[in-house]
């Protein structure tokens, strides 16, 4: 309540903040949500419903966001104001807003701000970092979240985003800003355009390969009312891909999202306009990027002729797999993926006598294995990924990169169909080759205050109370690789883990199992499943 009553009285309130808040004066539970705690870093950054109050995204918290990463810039750097800080943002309400007020903070700040004309993905906004040598980079998005929400990723100098401790440094400085600044426009901030996009899209190109005939491979791509369709049927076209169908009715882009759901490619109903798009052209694939075009979907036709999604997982091992076959890979090469993802990545990656690291979710530990790889000189990084449809090939871009991955997956599409194969063809050799592997996850959403006490109640069960068994497998200690990650790994291999999702209301439980046949990794799945989900009480 004194948070409440401080923005409600503050001189620099807006007066539609104001009668908002005064809206809610006489809800004691509404007040509690919006102003219990500040919005904080998670493993996406700061990410919120947009409304009034401190747990809320709007531009009084945009604005003590980028002032405390301004007055950190300031302090820990000698260049960083000459080299500056590059933002850019999505399609979503408040976008273009948010990421004006972050300019303006950076440019009142003495700090040089590079702001895009239009918005732009976010792979994008981390080459951007790299290519302009800035000290730091803004995105403004929610990536695949509802409409109502948006977002604020924070970035350094190597286009990765902020990670512990440096990001807990950053808060430390948010904290200190005063809660309700004043932003003046500022006269001084540096546009970018094409020019960026030409020098992004040649990228893309050298970490794509060598260019292909198409095959004939027919494409339908939807970018899901996002960014993704300024660029991908570029991207597609240089790598040889000319017979792309853009989905009409999700082309442009659109805050609302209005004919979703979700706009998550993780979601196979998202992709409902697309299939009857695809069965129209009779499409070998379909591909579609969330909001800010870092995620990528890919759904192929399965043995009965249907258009299935394929997994996080199994679009990784695909690609990787593709890359550490190529005859032009660099000496010492390396793969990255989470602790979360499936284990076929790490025998792919041994048969092919690649290095192999884990990190915690987040591309962000993704991205600062690359660091400590380039520190050592011993590993050069080719190609990571997450099983919640993020991917990264080359090092040019330190963030999932929708684009890239969609030229590549094409590619392996394009040389299956020279072999009257599938995507799932392809994929099926792999497992014939390591085993079959079977993963599956499962997200519960609790929303609110209550909802993060049920979320923390289930981590304490769990951790003080595991299981011995499961299906009558043994299981083993658990390894926390953080604090809120509980990792379990049978006595057969098989394993689960539990954790918090550190941008939604969610908390995640996923499995994997390998075995000799598709058939047994799916029985085993469901056993593990059943066990698990028992033991659990859900």
């Amino acid at each position: 309540m004194e948070k409440f009553e401080k923005w409600l009285n503050h001189p620099n309130l807006d007066e539609d903040t104001r009668a908002e808040l005064l809206s809610i004066k006489d809800n004691p539970k509404e007040i509690q949500e919006r102003f219990h705690k500040d919005l904080e870093f998670g493993t996406g950054g700061l990410r919120g419903i947009m409304g009034a109050g401190t747990n809320r995204m709007n531009v009084y918290t945009v604005r003590r966001a980028s002032q405390g990463l301004a007055d950190y810039i300031l302090d820990k750097t000698t260049d960083g104001a000459d080299r500056g800080v590059v933002i850019s943002y999505d399609s979503r309400h408040n976008s273009r807003k948010f990421a004006e007020e972050v300019a303006n903070i950076m440019a009142n700040s003495g700090i040089t701000a590079y702001l895009f004309s239009e918005m732009r993905p976010t792979p994008q906004l981390s080459f951007a970092i790299r290519h302009l040598g800035c000290v730091a980079g803004v995105m403004i998005t929610a990536s695949h979240n509802p409409p109502e929400y948006n977002g604020y990723k924070a970035y350094w100098e190597d286009g990765g985003q902020l990670i512990y401790p440096q990001d807990e440094e950053v808060i430390t400085y948010v904290n200190r800003a005063e809660p309700l600044i004043s932003a003046p426009p500022a006269g001084d901030i540096k546009m970018l355009g094409k020019e960026m996009d030409d020098a992004y899209l040649a990228e893309v190109w050298k970490s794509t390969g060598v260019s292909l005939d198409g095959h004939g491979l027919s494409v339908v791509y939807t970018p899901l009312h996002g960014v993704g369709n300024m660029l991908m049927p570029k991207v597609l076209a240089t790598a040889g891909f000319t017979n792309v169908t853009v989905v009409p009715g999700q082309a442009d882009p659109n805050p609302d999202f209005p004919t979703l759901k979700y706009p998550n490619p993780e979601d196979p109903a998202a992709f409902d306009l697309a299939i009857i798009q695809a069965a129209k052209v009779d499409a070998d694939v379909i591909i579609a990027t969330d909001p800010d075009a870092d995620r990528l979907g890919v759904m192929a036709k399965n043995k009965d002729g249907e258009y299935e999604l394929l997994s996080g997982n199994a679009t990784g091992v695909l690609i990787a797999n593709y890359i550490l076959s190529s005859s032009v890979l660099p000496e010492n090469p390396g793969i990255v993926s989470t602790v979360v993802s499936t284990r076929l990545t790490e025998k792919i990656a041994k048969a092919h006598g690649a290095a192999y690291a884990e990190t915690l979710t987040g591309f962000k530990h993704i991205a600062n294995q690359i660091r400590k790889w380039e520190q050592e000189g011993s590993t050069k990084f080719v190609f990571g990924f997450e099983e919640s449809f993020g991917y990264m090939a080359g090092d040019f871009v330190r963030d999932k990169d929708g684009f890239t991955a969609a030229a590549i997956i094409c590619q392996i599409a394009a040389l299956s169909k020279a072999g009257n194969k599938t995507l799932f063809d392809a994929l099926d050799n792999l497992y014939k080759k390591y085993g079959y592997h079977g993963e599956l996850g499962r997200s519960i959403t609790l929303p609110g205050l209550d909802g993060r006490a049920k979320i923390n109640q289930m981590m304490d069960d769990l951790r003080n109370n595991p299981p011995k068994t499961l299906a009558g497998i043994n299981v083993g200690n658990p390894y926390t690789p953080a604090p809120d990650v509980l990792h379990f790994t049978l006595a057969d291999d098989s394993w689960f883990c539990m954790r918090p999702s550190g941008t939604e209301p969610k908390i995640k439980i996923y499995i994997g199992v390998a075995a000799t046949t598709s058939e047994d990794a799916q029985n085993h799945l469901n056993s593990l499943s059943t066990a698990l989900y028992a033991h659990l009480d859900i």
